[in-house]
C-alpha cells in the first residue's frame, strides 16, 4: 500500500498503460481520477476499477478541457498528488509522408498535452507543499525506429520536458520523471494485427523488437511508473526509466 491517502491524475487512463498504472495505484490505496478524451471509455475503466476510481472526460490537446478537468479532479478529491502524463498515440510516416495537420495533431497530444497538464497542475502541488510528476516517453527517444518520425521527435521532446520540469520544480518539492516504455502490447496493437494481411508475421515482427523475444505487458509499465510515482524513488530526479525488455541494448 505504497500510495494511501494519494490522489493520482492519469491521462490516458481509459486502456493500455493508463489502465493498468490506474488499477494498480488504486491498489496500492490510492484514490485514481482516470482522464481520457473517451469519456465513455473512461467511466467503464472507473467501474471495473471500483470506488477508488472516478473518471473525467479530458482531450489533453486542448487547455480548457485541461482546466476543467484537473478542477473536477479537485473538486472530487481536494488535491493531486500525483499528475502521470500518459495519453499519447502513434502514427505512420517519414517526415516527407507525414501531412501537417497530422503532424500537428500528434504534437498536441504528446507533448503540448504534458505541458497543458503539468501547467495546470504544478501551482496545485506547490500550494500543497509538493508532488510528483511521471511522464510517459518511449524508447525511440534514444533508438529511433522507421517510418515513425512525427512520434520519435514528440517522445524526444517528452523526455527532454521531463528533465526541464525535474530542475525547475524540484525547490517546490516537486519530483518529475519519465518512463519509457519499448514496445507494449496494448488495444492499439490489436488493431493492427486485425488490419495486417499476415498477423502472425506481424505478431513476430513485433515480438523480435526486443531481445527479451516479446512485447511488453501495460502491467509491467505500470510497476515501473508505481516505483517513479511512490517514495521508494525519492531521490530519483529528473530521470528516464527504460523497460523496453532490453531493445536500447542492442
Amino acid at each position: 500500500m505504497r500510495l494511501v491517502d494519494k490522489v493520482a491524475l492519469i491521462t490516458g487512463g481509459a486502456s493500455g498503460i493508463g489502465r493498468a498504472t490506474a488499477s494498480l495505484f488504486a491498489a496500492e490505496g490510492a484514490a485514481v481520477v482516470i482522464a481520457d478524451r473517451d469519456g465513455a471509455a473512461a467511466e467503464q475503466a472507473a467501474r471495473d476499477i471500483g470506488d477508488r476510481a472516478t473518471a473525467v472526460e479530458m482531450d489533453v490537446s486542448r487547455a480548457a478541457e485541461v482546466t476543467a478537468g484537473v478542477a473536477a479532479a479537485v473538486a472530487s478529491h481536494g488535491r493531486i498528488d500525483i499528475l502521470v502524463n500518459n495519453a499519447g498515440y502513434g502514427a505512420r510516416g517519414s517526415v516527407v509522408e507525414t501531412e501537417e495537420e497530422a503532424w500537428d495533431a500528434l504534437m498536441a497530444t504528446n507533448l503540448k498535452g504534458v505541458y497543458l497538464c503539468a501547467r495546470t497542475v504544478i501551482p496545485l502541488m506547490e500550494k500543497q507543499g509538493g508532488g510528483v510528476i511521471v511522464n510517459t516517453g518511449s524508447y525511440t527517444a534514444s533508438a529511433a525506429i522507421r517510418d515513425r518520425a512525427a512520434y520519435v521527435a514528440s517522445k524526444g521532446g517528452v523526455v527532454a520536458l521531463s528533465r526541464a520540469m525535474a530542475l525547475d520544480h524540484i525547490d517546490q518539492n516537486i519530483r518529475v520523471n519519465c518512463i519509457a516504455p519499448g514496445t507494449i502490447f496494448s488495444p492499439y496493437f490489436d488493431k493492427m494485427l486485425a488490419a495486417a494481411p499476415d498477423p502472425a508475421a506481424m505478431q513476430r515482427e513485433l515480438d523480435g523488437r526486443a531481445p527479451i523475444g516479446r512485447m511488453g505487458r501495460p502491467d509491467e509499465i505500470a510497476r515501473a511508473i508505481l516505483f517513479l510515482a511512490s517514495d521508494d524513488s525519492a531521490f530519483v530526479v529528473g530521470s528516464v526509466l527504460t523497460a523496453d525488455g532490453g531493445t536500447t541494448a542492442w
